[in-house]
């Protein structure tokens, strides 16, 4: 483990085989994040469907709910969205051959990390260094 960690920072960027499994994973997330985005989208823009036969009272209740989970919903969709756009990015610097290196150490970001976050753009130790 030690000769591969050891391996890992003399290494300037990850090879061609290795920018591929990350390109596949970012392809899959990508797909199923825009799904997701789709379903938020049409949950935003769907026709209201609440009883309209019911008493006022309820009827108030219901929109209010109903305005809520629309708020909700597009602060999902926001988030989403970016997601989507990290994940494009990262599509890029795979394009560039400069994907996992970190921005601030100019070091390799581990595969787990990649892996858990695939559109990180900084090491554990740069992510932490930040919010001192």
């Amino acid at each position: 483990m030690e000769e591969n960690v050891n391996n890992m920072q003399d290494r300037v960027r990850y090879s061609d085989e290795e920018l591929e499994e990350f390109k596949e994973l970012i392809l899959d997330k990508l797909a199923r994040a825009r799904k997701d985005l789709e379903m938020l989208n049409d949950n935003i823009s769907g026709e209201d469907n609440s009883a309209n036969d019911t008493a006022p009272t309820f009827k108030i209740l219901e929109e209010g709910s109903n305005v809520l989970s629309k708020e909700e919903n597009s602060q999902l969709a926001a988030r989403q969205y970016k997601y989507i756009q990290n994940l494009e990015n990262a599509l890029v610097r795979i394009e560039n051959k400069t994907y996992g290196v970190c921005r601030v150490t100019g070091k390799l970001i581990p595969k787990e990390r990649l892996r858990a976050v695939p559109h990180a753009t900084l090491s554990v130790e740069a992510k932490l260094g930040q919010k001192k």
